[in-house]
């Protein structure tokens, strides 16, 4: 299939988890297109049973757009066939006992073949309601290194983090482990039973309280914002991410442990083809409401970094760390960051007027076939403080009277100034969430992920597994990948 083939795979059995998310598809399909001759991928995925967990890999992963080139290549029947034979799917869930693996069976065939474990699984959301975040990012990190322990042959666990769990905006961020306890305000300890103690406390309230399910939800985002912020993380999303991390070193024991920490991840870069993606991104937020013309303006510092890294240069990465790691073993956990920032920076200035160029030239049309005009970039607003005066000035104004007319015409207009209320509050929360991202000027190291690289150019692999961000032409990536990708797939 492929002119370079992954020899290290060659016989392995792979256990995946998170296996219908953006990035573990990407490694899949890659896996099964440089290395068909893999012996067993095992893929975890939230569902009710196996057959179900099956139904939801073909319909979200196989017959999605991302396996389009193996299906052109090699024709739907070789695919069909590759899959039946090399992919089990399984269902389970990483917040429960056992990786939720009810099959005893199954769970020891399963101890007795894996080589190696990645774990991609994980709640992304930067306000991720706490309860969920703590069980899936954090006691999910338990549960997956508990089930490596009883694989009898394991090589090594790779886990997927974030970058943003350094809390940091500026100077140069270290390819760094986290100590167990550690905060980043350094005036306090991080205790995760007392976390957990926290959860449970609040819920307890709420269900005093006879909180509704909404009432709930809110409250436990607010939550896991509060005990972050406590401790000096932006998000409960990094926050979280932080402590599934210090659980993994601080238990790890022989095991070896990779941690890979991608920055803002977006669409593919040239594999399997350009410009793939799934799911709307940090970044793509942005992208959609501004080709919408719904968007004029943003929060952020023009000048500051915007650190993004395209999706198979993050499996690359991924794939170069196995191949490095699995007869290799370190006492420590192994710090890999998969960034832009430190080789080949972006300006959030350029990247609002890449998005100003291509929509000029390809204007959005909305429902009704009207073409959407942008008459010019987005306009920065450098601090929180003139940003609220500008929704102050220009919107809630508006808000306000459409307000009184709605309660002068006995509530004709609910639908419209619930609509227009929820839009102004939701950008506010979305800015706020978002400003650690648009007023970066910090630099993530890439000593380890500089090693990475110079070996796999020793074993001639730097080709079919490059993830060197310097080799990117960021206007053409955007103008002819990205935005185009968003569009087609997001729109």
């Amino acid at each position: 299939m492929e002119s370079r083939t992954i020899e290290q795979f060659h016989g392995k059995t792979i256990l995946i988890n998170g296996a219908t998310g953006f990035l573990a598809k990407i490694l899949v399909e890659k896996i099964l297109r440089v290395q068909p001759n893999v012996k067993k991928l095992y893929l975890l995925i939230r569902a009710s049973d196996n057959n179900f967990a099956r139904q939801r890999f073909i319909n979200e992963v196989v017959m999605s757009g991302l396996f389009n080139v193996i299906r052109e290549r090699m024709g739907t029947i070789y695919l069909s066939s590759l899959v039946e034979d090399k992919v089990l799917p399984i269902s389970g869930d990483i917040s429960k006992k056992n990786m939720g693996i009810k099959n005893s069976q199954l769970r020891e065939h399963m101890f007795k073949e894996i080589d190696i474990i990645i774990n991609s699984a994980a709640t992304t959301n930067f306000d991720e309601r706490y309860d969920i975040a703590m069980n899936i990012n954090v006691v999910g990190a338990k549960n997956v290194l508990k089930f490596a322990k009883s694989c009898k042959k394991v090589k090594m666990l790779l886990h997927v983090s974030t970058a943003y769990v350094c809390g940091k905006s500026t100077g140069i961020l270290s390819e760094k482990s986290f100590v167990m306890g550690e905060t980043l305000n350094k005036n306090s300890y991080l205790d995760m039973d007392k976390e957990r103690s926290v959860i449970a406390i609040k819920f307890k309230e709420l269900r005093a309280q006879n909180a509704t399910a909404k009432e709930l939800t809110i409250a436990m985002k607010e939550l896991g914002l509060q005990r972050a912020r406590l401790h000096g993380w932006k998000n409960t999303y990094s926050f979280t991410k932080a402590m599934g991390e210090m659980v993994l070193g601080h238990l790890k024991g022989n095991l070896q442990v990779v941690i890979i920490r991608p920055t803002i991840i977006t669409s593919t870069y040239k594999e399997p083809f350009p410009g793939w993606i799934e799911g709307v991104k940090t970044v793509d937020s942005f992208l959609l409401a501004y080709g919408k013309g719904a968007l004029k303006f943003y929060h952020g510092d023009p000048y500051s970094k915007l650190d993004v890294i395209p999706g198979d240069m993050v499996v690359n990465a991924i794939l170069a760390a196995v191949i490095t790691h699995e007869n290799q073993h370190s006492e420590e956990v192994v710090i890999y960051h998969s960034s832009s920032s430190l080789n080949n920076p972006l300006k959030i200035s350029d990247f609002v007027l890449y998005l100003f160029h291509y929509f000029s030239k390809n204007p959005w049309a909305n429902k009704d076939g009207k073409t959407i005009k942008v008459k010019a970039p987005m306009r920065p607003f450098s601090s929180m403080t003139s940003y609220h005066k500008h929704i102050s000035t220009h919107y809630l104004p508006l808000l306000k009277m459409l307000k009184f007319v709605n309660q002068v015409s006995c509530h004709r207009f609910d639908k419209t100034y619930i609509l227009m209320k929820k839009k102004i509050y939701k950008a506010i929360r979305l800015t706020e969430l978002y400003e650690p991202y648009v007023f970066f000027f910090g630099s993530f190291d890439e000593v380890n992920t500089e090693k990475l690289r110079l070996r796999m150019k020793e074993i001639n692999m730097d080709e079919v597994l490059n993830f060197d961000p310097r080799c990117i032409k960021w206007e053409d990536y955007f103008m002819n990948a990205h935005i185009p990708g968003a569009v087609k797939y997001l729109f």
